[in-house]
């Protein structure tokens, strides 16, 4: 087959995937599998060899990925219980004052917090910021709801343990330290610089509260607000598969934290029960160090292979969970977590079957001549795929992956490093978050901003973040 018959039937079975998950509303997996299929038969696979790439693109993610976005969403499952959020928060405010609080907010939530649900984490901490809002000054909401919205999403697609970050990771065979420090390097100049610019923005007029903000953060306890709605906000609604679904059940956690709060995890130190988690990205960091210097150490090499850092992770936060909150309560999160980590794995596995085939089918030998002679334009490129799919789909998840397949093979061919490559996908997912993302909602109702303030602190917030990380990577690409 010709290589521009390749290209058209990849473009048509993107372009089909889009199709379906926006106008017939089907479910991301099913029409993903459907442009996989698609895809193997059109470009000359047979039925066997693409039923076989499938169903081995599946099961490779898995075998990389499986265990990692599992183990990290059973650790932020039982951390949520605990109501460590909320003390993290306050002590935030208490180290780094109101003015600097957005930033020192963002960078926890963005970088360490990764292995919290998003939803569950936006919804235990956005009361608390809400009512801090007005300490860090005029223009307090806009500038603490821009600051969860960019640490937020960058987490999920830049920064291990997300949950985007570790799938991107298995798609692109990076190995999950290197992700892990790759992220790092760039997720932090990424959110002290968006969160400036927007900063700059609102105070040069971009924010007006009248319009944007729903209620006066300032009188808000006076007005009969409370901790879990804004008076008059929208009911937050949750995206399935790119459209808005306002019967969806709300994320829980808020209520039983507040609980949690009032009982005897007060007296466990806050370090105490963040601290297996943070042990396990040290251990993934180390191994990451330890591959780049081609340093054997056999037992620190064992405990720093991601599967096994996780999992000394979830261990330690689950006694640190029964000690201090009890082994019932601890049993319940864990069960909450695996309800979570099913839809995550399987949209990650299909997202995998897409890549497979895509390789299968030749595309990398075909871009691979087009971009030989540069290896920034397939990090614009990748950058620009993941932005328009996420406009048109919704999902960040779905576009970082379904991007970052169709150029995996580019690397090998041109030499171009992996991890950029996913960095690439993730920042072009972040372009224009809006009102397809249950993101979207959960920030306007719980912060109580207007639609319109949202399309500013969420929809260009992000964005200029997604444009920021891009701005980054271009240059790193020089050093890599």
């Amino acid at each position: 087959m010709s290589d521009i018959a390749i290209l058209i039937n990849t473009a048509v079975a993107v372009l089909a995937t889009v199709v379906l998950i926006v106008r017939f509303r089907t479910n991301p997996v099913i029409a993903l599998v459907i442009g996989s299929v698609y895809l193997g038969l059109s470009t000359g696979l047979g039925v066997t060899k693409t039923v076989e790439t499938i169903a081995g693109g599946f099961g490779d993610i898995m075998t990389d990925v499986g265990l990692l976005i599992a183990f990290g969403v059973l650790m932020g499952s039982i951390l949520n219980e605990t109501g460590a959020i909320r003390r993290l928060v306050d002590r935030l405010l208490n180290v780094f004052g109101p003015k600097r609080l957005p930033y020192a907010l963002g960078l926890s939530m963005g970088t360490f917090l990764q292995s919290i649900f998003l939803d569950v984490l936006l919804v235990i901490s956005a009361p608390l910021a809400r009512k801090l809002a007005p300490k860090v000054g005029k223009l307090g909401l806009a500038r603490v709801a821009t600051s969860m919205a960019i640490s937020l999403e960058c987490g999920i697609v830049l920064m291990v343990p997300g949950v985007a970050a570790v799938a991107l990771a298995g798609v692109l065979n990076v190995p999950l330290g290197k992700m892990l420090l790759f992220g790092l390097i760039l997720i932090v100049p990424t959110i002290i610089i968006s969160i400036a610019i927007m900063t700059f923005l609102f105070r040069r007029g971009f924010w007006n509260e009248e319009k944007d903000q729903i209620v006066d953060v300032d009188d808000e306890d006076e007005s009969g607000g409370n901790d879990g709605e804004v008076p008059g906000a929208a009911a937050p609604t949750r995206a399935v598969g790119g459209r808005m679904d306002s019967d969806a059940k709300e994320p829980e956690g808020e209520a039983s934290a507040v609980q949690v709060m009032d009982r005897e995890e007060k007296d466990t130190p806050l370090m105490v029960l963040f601290g297996p988690m943070l042990l396990s990205l040290v251990l993934m960091a180390a191994g990451a160090i330890l591959e780049i210097g081609k340093i054997e150490i056999s037992w620190l090499k064992l405990i720093s292979e991601p599967t096994i850092a996780l999992l000394i992770g979830l261990i330690g936060t689950s006694l640190v969970g029964r000690h201090s909150m009890g082994q019932r309560r601890v049993e319940e999160a864990i069960g909450s977590g695996f309800k979570e980590s099913g839809q995550i794995l399987i949209l990650t596995g299909v997202g995998g079957s897409l890549a497979a085939t895509v390789e299968a089918a030749g595309l990398g030998d075909i871009l691979g001549g087009f971009f030989s002679a540069s290896t920034v334009a397939p990090l614009v490129m990748v950058w620009a795929i993941a932005a328009v799919l996420h406009i048109a789909v919704g999902s960040v998840t779905i576009s970082a992956i379904t991007s970052a397949g169709l150029l995996a093979p580019v690397a090998s061919t041109i030499g171009l490093e992996p991890v950029l490559l996913a960095l690439a996908a993730g920042a072009g997912s972040l372009f224009m978050i809006h009102v397809t993302s249950n993101t979207f909602w959960l920030l306007q109702s719980l912060l109580g901003q207007s639609v319109r303030g949202a399309l500013k602190s969420v929809s260009v917030g992000v964005s200029v973040a997604s444009v920021v990380a891009l701005l980054l990577i271009l240059p790193m690409s020089l050093f890599f």
